[in-house]
């Protein structure tokens, strides 16, 4: 069944490598469909009609459904394989899980993201992902790279309690943990800094883990 999935993403979207972790962590097999940023084929007729918020990735269906947004995608996938579970198993782990993955992506993925999106020549007038276009405001870099450092620095202490970001076990805020700290290091130059020894430690265990290169 799970070959006849479409997941339309780009090699450098750290979005579309959310999910390409999690396929690989689950192994599940899906076709790749490439969609060339730089070309602007997100903004295309055809790409707009599989997805109108004009971003990867999206996962296509054999029916033809398409599913856009990274936690809805890691929903299909979690409930058509439930085997290596990354969203919890018990209401309390499923709860903590969910939690950890949205204080991720709130006060990391998201400080970077909008960083980038204010910086980037190539955003100019897209400064929001979406179906709507937005100018850039230079002003909210820098404060978008304090975020980052404050991010360091809380999830740092996090990981002196816990060795996984939502507890005991790798899961899917996890996930979005490795790729925020290699989207700030590769688009901020701000990779994990020395000081902080449990991030540290985090970073070079999940970062060995087969899946994380997908």
């Amino acid at each position: 069944m799970t070959d006849t999935l479409k997941l339309y993403q780009s090699p450098s979207s750290p979005n579309a490598r959310r999910v390409r972790i999690f396929l690989a962590e689950k192994g599940i097999s899906a076709q790749f469909v490439p969609v060339d940023l730089g070309k602007g084929e997100q903004h295309t007729p055809a790409y707009r009609a599989i997805n109108p918020r004009r971003v990867v990735p999206t996962l296509v269906l054999e029916d033809g459904t398409a599913i856009g947004e990274v936690p809805a995608i890691w929903r299909y996938l979690e409930e058509i394989h439930p085997d290596r579970p990354l969203l919890g198993t018990t209401p309390k782990d499923k709860a903590m899980v969910a939690m950890w993955e949205r204080r991720v992506e709130l006060e990391g993925f998201a400080a970077v993201m909008e960083g980038v999106r204010n910086a980037a020549p190539g955003l100019k007038g897209r400064a929001i992902a979406g179906s709507h276009d937005y100018e850039q405001i230079p002003a909210l870099v820098e404060r978008s790279k304090r975020r980052v450092a404050n991010f360091h620095e809380d999830f740092d202490a996090r990981l002196t309690e816990t060795p996984f970001v939502a507890g005991d076990g790798f899961s899917a805020a996890d996930i979005s943990m490795l790729v925020t700290l290699d989207f700030a290091a590769r688009a901020f130059d701000m990779p994990v800094p020395p000081e902080r020894p449990a991030l540290t430690r985090w970073y070079a265990a999940v970062s060995a883990r087969p899946a994380a290169t997908a």
